[in-house]
């Protein structure tokens, strides 16, 4: 992460302190051989246009972040080596592009796989105001507009919203607001009742009243703080169902309490029963998030975003697109992505996002969504992401939030251009390497679309069984005979929720893509696949190909010059991935073997 700020400049003076000062600056240190005007126009916000003068200046025209991002695309360019463009007009498709942060007041970070947090320490907000700066840059340099600091699981102490906390906070505001990043907070719908309200019913006046309260005296402190963030009625957190109310009666009455100062609510859409038992065939965790929200579109404040997860079930390596996506056409609507590896290698595997993304984005009508999201990946470790090729996802998302028509493989060759010294053979081996990481990582993990075959808690490793038995929804239904749910009208009827051309394309085993067979169909291990291999060859092959591609990557990966210390660090973690490949290799095909009695038709070695 850090070499691509290496590729900028010298440290930033702490002087800057607006968007076109800190433009300025970052051009003539990185472009020094051209003259730089700018047009400043309110009305175009975050858009930039760049033209050239006909006294060879290179005009950028757009709002204080417009004329920023208008920089950082220019800068971009001429260090990718390209000639400054004569013309060239941009604006965003998301308003807002957003990272998670999921950091603790204790410094610890949940899911976070890059050491601590960089904001909190010992129950309070404690950080280092110059990397503060280099993470602002880095957000800037590819248009994240956002910062969420606090974990959606609200742990307490942290009390973001009192009066004690707040200074330290407005400071940290002042050091992003030169990078056009907005804070956010997570908040617990519960948090009146900390402070003397018996309840946290949202119809009832005195939550309200607390709320805007707390609001004004939070937004006196951080006049452009973009709002509040909120994951209730979800994995134990509390929320409006306590009360016999919905989702909507929550969001919007915090919608008022933010709505006078031009704040937002961003209501997190992962609610779903977590005490499910395995037992009842027909309660399906995918269904959950249609059934709580889909009835309300329409119901929520102009000032209230869902973030809706962009898969049903958590992040695993394969999911089709949430069926809520497709279906709230009245609804302001985010879709939130992982930066974070949790169920995808923990920044210990490679497993490059964007190819899973632009799947995504794909499947998705233009208009549908508004906002995106990402779970950050970003911790106190020197580099920021832990293993320093994760940070190609980070620099990605922000590309791919920004304009999400961009096509992958510009987008990472980008990253390792602007990232490493390499010379053009070397670029593109990494760039194809990074490319195919996340079609290497599902071949040798869960089959098919299945997922959740990974050992619990920790989610790291394979444990095909793990989750079989447990309260969270997240079955595989593996016997002698078959593997996999049924989904259709005929299963659980989840498929029912899509619009009528996906519910054809899926129905079928014979119509529906290989690489989601085993989420919407229940199949026997006889089953003929499209190129003629039955079902269980087929988990055999693709589980042996990922373990193969992972020992060439490595080979590869250890032929590149990376400077150190990330040629230590890459070396260590690649180690430690080709031991995770040959553990999910020899364990899935074991299960699977031992279940079905079908032989490897390679004659491979299979462990009894």
């Amino acid at each position: 992460m850090k070499a691509w700020l290496s590729r900028l400049t010298a440290d930033l003076p702490s002087s800057l302190t607006s968007c076109e000062d800190l433009a300025r600056f970052e051009l003539a240190h990185a472009i020094p051989s051209v003259s730089f005007e700018f047009q400043h126009d309110p009305a175009l916000g975050e858009e930039f246009r760049i033209s050239r003068k006909e006294n060879h200046a290179v005009c950028i025209a757009g709002g204080s972040a417009g004329i920023l991002y208008g920089a950082y695309a220019l800068i971009r360019n001429f260090l990718e080596g390209n000639s400054l463009p004569d013309h060239l007009e941009s604006s965003p498709r998301y308003s807002l592009r957003m990272i998670n942060c999921w950091d603790n007041a204790d410094g610890s970070v949940e899911r976070g796989y890059s050491g601590q947090s960089l904001f909190f320490q010992n129950g309070k907000l404690s950080y280092d105001p110059f990397r503060m700066r280099e993470l602002g840059r880095l957000m800037a340099s590819v248009g994240l507009n956002v910062l969420c600091i606090n974990n959606v699981n609200v742990h307490f102490p942290a009390q973001l919203l009192l009066e004690d906390m707040l200074p330290d906070a407005a400071a940290l505001a002042d050091l992003f607001r030169p990078f056009g990043v907005r804070l956010m907070f997570s908040v617990d719908f519960s948090q009146p009742m900390r402070h003397g309200i018996p309840t946290a019913d949202p119809l009832n006046p005195a939550v309200l009243s607390w709320w805007k309260e707390t609001a004004a005296r939070v937004y006196s402190a951080i006049p452009d703080l973009a709002g509040f963030l909120v994951k209730a009625d979800s994995e134990g957190r509390p929320g409006p169902f306590t009360y016999g109310r919905n989702h909507a009666d929550g969001a919007n009455m915090l919608a008022e309490a933010v709505r006078p100062f031009g704040g937002i609510i961003v209501w997190r859409c992962f609610v779903y029963n977590c005490r499910q038992d395995w037992r009842d065939t027909m309660t399906d965790r995918p269904k959950a998030a249609w059934e709580h929200y889909a009835f309300l579109d329409g119901t929520f404040a102009d000032n209230v975003i869902l973030q809706v997860k962009h898969g049903p079930f958590d992040f695993q390596v394969r999911e089709p697109v949430s069926p809520l996506l497709l279906g709230m056409k009245k609804t302001n609507l985010a879709m939130e992505l992982q930066l974070a590896q949790e169920y995808t290698g923990q920044q210990i595997d490679l497993y490059t996002m964007i190819p899973m993304w632009k799947e995504l984005f794909e499947e998705l009508p233009e208009e549908n969504i508004m906002s995106v999201a990402a779970v950050s990946n970003l911790g106190n470790d020197e580099n920021y992401t832990g293993h320093p090729l994760a940070a190609v996802n980070f620099y990605t998302y922000g590309l791919l939030a920004w304009n999400p028509a961009i096509d992958p493989r510009k987008a990472v060759s980008s990253w390792v251009n602007l990232t490493y010294a390499f010379s053009p053979e070397d670029e593109r081996t990494l760039t194809d390497l990074l490319l195919s990481s996340r079609r290497t990582y599902e071949k040798y993990t869960a089959p098919l679309g299945l997922g959740w075959m990974i050992t619990p808690h920790t989610h790291y490793g394979p444990n095909p069984s793990g989750y079989e038995y447990d309260l969270w929804g997240t079955y595989h239904k593996a016997d002698r005979n078959a593997v996999g749910i049924d989904r259709t009208a005929s299963g659980t009827g989840y498929l029912l929720q899509y619009p009528d051309d996906l519910q054809r394309k899926y129905a079928d085993p014979e119509t529906c893509p290989d690489l989601y067979l085993l989420f919407y169909h229940r199949l026997p291990y006889s089953f003929r696949m499209k190129d003629g291999r039955t079902l269980i060859q087929r988990i055999y092959d693709d589980h042996f190909e990922g373990l193969a591609e992972t020992e060439k990557m490595s080979r590869l990966l250890l032929t590149l010059p990376f400077p150190e210390p990330d040629k230590t660090v890459i070396s260590d973690r690649m180690q430690r991935q080709l031991h995770n490949a040959k553990e999910w290799c020899d364990i899935i095909n074991t299960f699977f073997h031992r279940l079905s009695g079908a032989d490897d038709l390679h004659g491979r070695v299979i462990y009894e």
